[in-house]
């Protein structure tokens, strides 16, 4: 009995541990999509200047 017991608290802290790091992950995901779109228009901007730069 007691071997199912501890068995139960460790998967119990292991629960908690992942709906810690998916808390976490969350505003990661939403940032992302935010970044790529920054390094999209940093990229076309540098490319523009550079062009203008070999005028």
């Amino acid at each position: 009995m007691r071997r199912k017991n501890k068995r139960r608290k460790r998967e119990n802290r292991q629960e908690k541990w992942d709906a810690l790091e998916l808390l976490t992950w969350i505003p990661e995901i939403f940032m992302l999509p935010v970044r790529l779109v920054v390094w999209l228009i940093r990229g076309v901007g540098r490319l523009i200047g550079s062009i203008f730069d070999g005028i």
